[in-house]
């Protein structure tokens, strides 16, 4: 059964934070809010976490996960960005994009795309995310949570408990969050290209 934190959406108590984080530490695949709409997360490392999001999702081995991170400091250790890359990154962040690029060394192969070695990256603009990534001190393997033959992720924390309570670790709930996924923009063969049309405005990158 799945722990559920309530947890306020402006001012994260901080101790329900550490222990969300603590879980993920330890293992744990958490559901939690971000800017865009809820996400499954756990460990970097945590090929049991992988192997589940996986399940839980129904994906294959080309899917791009995506590394939410604090900061830019954070991102830069995983993935390659030239300086027209990151001056495009920098006036998007933190927002409702996930940013596909060459992985660093850093970035454990499994995560990789099989043939093009890249991996999803973004930097969420969201109070109780952004306290978790802090607490926790590393990025948050992610995926959005969409579930199988669905066409809208899960957005209520307790329809989410209610529906994942034995396949989750725990669920993170600090009331509304958005209902799109990220918009998807693949840099990595150097000029952008819209995957995917989402809550952050693609504009910029056409």
């Amino acid at each position: 059964m799945a722990k559920y934190f309530d947890v306020h959406p402006d001012n994260p108590q901080p101790r329900g934070i550490a222990q969300i984080a603590e879980s993920v530490r330890a293992g744990a695949l958490i559901a939690y809010p971000t800017d865009s709409c809820y996400a499954l997360g756990c460990r970097l490392g945590s090929r049991d976490g992988i192997d589940r999001i996986r399940s839980i999702r129904r994906l294959d081995d080309r899917h791009h996960f995506t590394l939410v991170c604090q900061d830019f400091a954070q991102l830069g250790r995983f993935v390659r960005l030239d300086n027209d890359v990151f001056r495009a990154l920098k006036a998007s962040t933190p927002g409702s994009y996930t940013f596909i690029l060459p992985a660093t060394r850093e970035v454990p192969r499994v995560l990789q795309h099989p043939k093009k070695k890249t991996v999803g990256v973004r930097i969420p603009d969201h109070v109780v995310t952004q306290a978790l990534l802090a607490e926790l001190g590393e990025p948050l393997l992610s995926s959005t949570l969409l579930l199988p033959d669905e066409e809208e992720p899960l957005t209520q924390g307790w329809e989410i408990k209610d529906r994942l309570d034995h396949v989750v670790d725990a669920v993170v709930d600090s009331g509304e969050c958005g209902t799109e996924p990220t918009t998807v923009v693949d840099f990595s063969g150097g000029e952008p290209e819209i995957v995917r049309v989402g809550a952050g405005d693609p504009a910029r990158f056409e």
